[in-house]
């Protein structure tokens, strides 16, 4: 299950194809910031809801 304080680069690691199938407008993979940025950090420098966000990764992946 994901988490806000997971960092983006352990999202990647994870799963890659969630950033290229996640309509938010967030270009993580190749961002320097992503392997220590946390989820919830990222969501708000991209004026996003962390916690929506997380959520629709956790739903994304379940139904993956």
């Amino acid at each position: 299950k994901v988490t806000p304080d997971m960092t983006i680069g352990e999202l990647i690691r994870l799963d890659e194809t969630l950033f290229n199938s996640h309509e938010a407008g967030m270009h993580c993979i190749g961002c320097p910031s992503a392997q220590g940025e946390s989820i919830a950090e990222a969501a708000m420098v991209h004026g996003i809801d962390g916690n929506m966000l997380v959520a629709q990764i956790n739903d994304f992946l379940e139904n993956k």
